[in-house]
């Protein structure tokens, strides 16, 4: 089994968070003026759909190298539909372009194998458990 952890803290002097895995660092932060925030980062939503297609992206590469396929631009854009109180995400739109250098590949081929095997996206509509513990 694997597992992954990001750890998230406040940014003092802010209302906002600075997250990071290793190396690697985000800002999360509400919109200016919401509940104390100041636009300085991604908000929950954004980074939801930024999961479902950073994971696309990767996987799209992943794919193609186990076909032996050359991609020369990879582009994915997603929306995620919210409604309800408390809002919760009821559905994503993902749409996939690939090119790859030889003109003469199935790149829907690529995208619908990446679609397959897709961790956050599988997770999610799997229906991923999340558990809050108090600290």
């Amino acid at each position: 089994m694997t597992t992954m952890t990001v750890q998230l803290r406040s940014i003092p002097d802010t209302a906002a968070a600075v997250g990071w895995a290793g190396s690697h660092t985000i800002v999360v932060d509400r919109p200016a003026g919401r509940a104390g925030g100041q636009g300085l980062g991604f908000n929950g939503g954004q980074l939801l759909a930024l999961a479902i297609g950073g994971c696309l992206c990767n996987d799209l590469y992943y794919v193609a190298e186990a076909m032996g396929v050359t991609l020369t631009a990879v582009s994915v854009g997603v929306t995620v539909h919210f409604a309800g109180q408390p809002l919760l995400a009821t559905s994503a739109e993902v749409v996939a372009t690939v090119e790859a250098a030889d003109a003469d590949v199935d790149t829907n081929a690529i995208i619908r194998r990446a679609e397959a095997i897709s961790t956050v996206s599988n997770s999610i509509a799997r229906g991923l458990p999340v558990r809050l513990k108090a600290g």
